[in-house]
């Protein structure tokens, strides 16, 4: 009777050592810089977000937020660089959709899974997203640009920041659905993608306002629509898919913005960091920053954004299977 009794006063000595050492690690929390990698280049909307979050981040937290921007490879580099790093906060990724809820469902090889691998801090902001073309593309409407699309066959190409993006989904998915053959290309970020658009290389895009919005202000690029349920403020004048007359749920998704640790940092740690962060995004100069940006702000719980994540990767899931995407 003896040992069972040791050994249950040896594991809860353990388990109150270790939520001890836990909170004591919390509460000396940050020590030095945090690093906080993205899978994009400079110049596009994660981007911009990022180092608007670092910036105010760093000042909450008292220690410097160092961007560290590693775009290609589909976002694979930036997540495998977080997930092989050590659980104690110090290395973050701040992430849009694609790397985490579309790529494991393309290859066979990717490592990591961001429900084990990962901790969800925040869901930051909500992209608007705009489906653009070239200012010579003889198309007034997403119906036009079909049209001109299925009498073309083979010489309209799209462009995405990525294989499987958001973006290469949307044109696969007219191809399979509408019987056509657009050219796909992709891009290692949003703003190569939109440079090449703006010069004629590619005939349309969609992408987010950040980025494609500054382009259709200028007359460079024209928007036909919005993949949204509501028209944006933005552009007031240019309709939402389904009133363009495409009203499938494809063509409606929503594009995120999210913080996550290693699995396995410290509860307490994570909830600082999703407090500071929630604060961050929720306060006036930060929304006043997204909205330049052109981004809806979030700043929802991890809990909550885990289970919107649960919610959206098996509809992504079907489209990629759909639609028959794969690496190419």
């Amino acid at each position: 009777m003896r040992k069972p009794f040791l050994i249950a006063i040896a594991t809860i000595a353990t388990m109150t050592l270790g939520a001890w050492s836990a909170a004591c690690s919390a509460q000396g929390y940050p020590s030095r810089p945090i690093t906080m990698v993205v899978p994009a280049p400079p110049g596009g909307a994660t981007d911009a977000v990022a180092r608007a979050l670092a910036e105010d981040l760093g000042k909450r937290l008292g220690q410097p937020v160092v961007i560290d921007n590693k775009g290609g490879g589909n976002g694979v580099i930036a997540v495998q660089a977080v997930t092989r790093a050590a659980p104690d906060g110090y290395t973050l990724l701040l992430t849009h959709s694609t790397p985490l809820v579309n790529t494991p469902h393309l290859y066979r090889n990717v490592s990591y899974d961001a429900r084990r691998d990962l901790a969800f801090i925040s869901k930051l902001a909500v992209g608007k997203i705009i489906l653009a073309v070239h200012r010579d593309v003889p198309a007034r409407n997403v119906q036009e640009l079909l049209a001109w699309a299925a009498k073309n066959p083979g010489k309209v190409s799209y462009g995405s920041y990525g294989v499987g993006a958001l973006p290469h989904l949307v044109g696969a998915y007219f191809n399979q659905s509408r019987g056509l053959d657009m050219a796909h290309v992709a891009y290692k970020g949003e703003m190569p993608m939109v440079q090449d658009m703006i010069g004629g290389n590619i005939a349309w895009a969609v992408g987010s306002m950040t980025t494609l919005g500054p382009q259709v202000r200028s007359g460079r690029i024209r928007a036909l629509a919005v993949l949204a349920d509501k028209r944006i403020r933005e552009l007031p004048d240019v309709p939402t898919m389904a009133e363009a007359g495409l009203a499938e749920q494809e063509l409606r998704s929503p594009a995120w913005i999210g913080l996550f640790a290693r699995a396995g940092t410290p509860a307490p740690i994570q909830a600082k960091l999703e407090a500071e962060a929630r604060a961050s995004i929720q306060s006036p100069a930060m929304r006043a920053r997204l909205d330049a940006l052109s981004l809806h702000p979030a700043g929802s719980s991890g809990a909550e954004f885990r289970r919107e994540f649960d919610t959206q990767e098996p509809v992504v899931a079907r489209m990629i299977k759909a639609t028959g995407v794969t690496p190419e």
